[in-house]
C-alpha cells in the first residue's frame, strides 16, 4: 500500500518527477517534492498535494549538485516526515555537444545531478528503510541508461551508472524488504525534452522539425511521445506490495525503442 507512506521525490516542480509526485499523492502519500522554478507554481502544486494526499507536503529547494544541500534536505525529510519510506530520484538535466566540444563543467554537473545525487539520496534513506523493514527506492533512468544516441556522452554515461547501481543496492538490500529499481522512460515530451530539440538541431545541422521526427521519434516504434502519466503509473505499481518480488530491474516504458 502506498497510502499511510512517505516519498521523497527529487525533481519534481515539473516535469515526469512534477507526475509522479501528483501520482503519488492521489495514492494517498505524503510526498517531499524539490526542484526549481517560479514561486507561485510550486505554492500552486503544494496546494494540489495536499488536496489529493489529505497530507502536507514539504517542499525543498535542494540543489541536487550539491552534496551538502542534498544532506540537509534528507534531514529535513527524516525529521518532517518521519522516515522516507519511497526515494524517488528523478532529478535530471542534459546537454547536446560532440564529444570535442563537451564543456568539462557540463560534464561534471551532468554526473552529479543524474547519478552521483541518487548515491546520497540512497545512502540517507537505507538505515531508517532496513529498520522498518520496507522500502522502496526507484531511480528514473532512461532507454539511455541501456542504448546510446550521438551527442549525449554525459547522460548516456550517467543513466548507464544508475542502472548499474540500481542493480548493486538491490542486492544489497535484498533481504531487507527493501525494493530497487530503475524506470526507463523513452523521449516523454518534458521542457528537458523540448530544451533539446534546438541544442540538438544545432549539433546535427537539421531543423527542429527533423530532430523530432527523425531523431527522436523515429527511435520508438509507436511514434509517439511517452506520455508523464504511463511513467508516474509504472512508478507507483513499483511501490505497492504486489510489486514487493520486482527488485534489481530496469522497467521500460519506451513505445518499443529497446525492443529493436
Amino acid at each position: 500500500m502506498i497510502a499511510g507512506r512517505n516519498a521523497v521525490i527529487t525533481g519534481s516542480t515539473s516535469g515526469i518527477g512534477r507526475g509522479i509526485a501528483l501520482k503519488l499523492a492521489s495514492e494517498g502519500a505524503r510526498v517531499m517534492i524539490n526542484g526549481f522554478g517560479d514561486e507561485a507554481d510550486i505554492a500552486t502544486l503544494l496546494i494540489e498535494l495536499e488536496k489529493l494526499s489529505g497530507k502536507k507536503p514539504i517542499y525543498s529547494p535542494a540543489d541536487m549538485s550539491d552534496p551538502e544541500q542534498i544532506e540537509a534536505m534528507m534531514r529535513l525529510a527524516e525529521n518532517e516526515l518521519g522516515g522516507v519510506d519511497i526515494m524517488m530520484n528523478n532529478a535530471g538535466i542534459q546537454f547536446v555537444s560532440p564529444i570535442e566540444d563537451f564543456p568539462t563543467d557540463k560534464w561534471n554537473q551532468i554526473i552529479a545531478i543524474n547519478l552521483t545525487s541518487a548515491f546520497h539520496t540512497t545512502k540517507a534513506v537505507i538505515a531508517g528503510m532496513k529498520a522498518r523493514g520496507w522500502g522502496r527506492i526507484i531511480n528514473l533512468a532512461s532507454a539511455h541508461s541501456l542504448v546510446a544516441s550521438p551527442y549525449k556522452s554525459a547522460y548516456v554515461a550517467a543513466k548507464h551508472g544508475i542502472a548499474g547501481l540500481t542493480k548493486t543496492v538491490a542486492l544489497e538490500t535484498a533481504e531487507f524488504g527493501i525494493t530497487v529499481n530503475a524506470v526507463s522512460p523513452g523521449y516523454v515530451l518534458t521542457p528537458l525534452v523540448e530544451a533539446q530539440i534546438p541544442a540538438t538541431a544545432k549539433a546535427r545541422g537539421i531543423s527542429e522539425k527533423d530532430v523530432i521526427q527523425t531523431v527522436m521519434l523515429s527511435n520508438q516504434p509507436t511514434r509517439k511521445f511517452v506520455e508523464i502519466d504511463d511513467v508516474a503509473a509504472t512508478v507507483a505499481f513499483l511501490c505497492s506490495d504486489s510489486a514487493k518480488g520486482i527488485t534489481g530491474s530496469n522497467i521500460t516504458v519506451d513505445g518499443g525503442w529497446t525492443a529493436q
